[in-house]
């Protein structure tokens, strides 16, 4: 299984930048994004960026991946990562939801 894991860039040139996640910094490959900003988060998939994404996304995806290490770890309290999602009823997606249109 290949997971995302998000980063932001400290400094970039043409085809790779460094970056910092929460295990430390790393040199990625940017060929399939660009050369980004200091600053820009990015969805990095085996040492290699794969899309620009937001502030919140790259928040929320490492506040997933924590919340599985610490299931890998035996631990449960973990719903502090996932407040985006409390108190909240869940959607289907537009193509799975019931049809609106009667049947005539």
């Amino acid at each position: 299984m290949c997971v995302g894991i998000p980063m932001q860039v400290i400094e970039a040139d043409f085809g790779v930048a460094r970056c910092r996640a929460r295990d430390g910094e790393h040199t990625i490959d940017t060929a399939l994004v660009g050369t980004p900003e200091p600053g820009t988060w990015l969805m990095v998939f085996l040492g290699a960026a794969r899309e620009v994404i937001s502030e919140e996304t790259a928040r929320q995806t490492a506040d997933a991946l924590e919340a599985l290490q610490m299931v890998a770890r035996g631990e449960t309290n973990f719903e502090h990562l996932f407040a985006d999602l409390i108190d909240r009823e869940p959607e289907l997606p537009e193509h799975l939801r019931p049809s609106t249109k009667s049947n005539q």
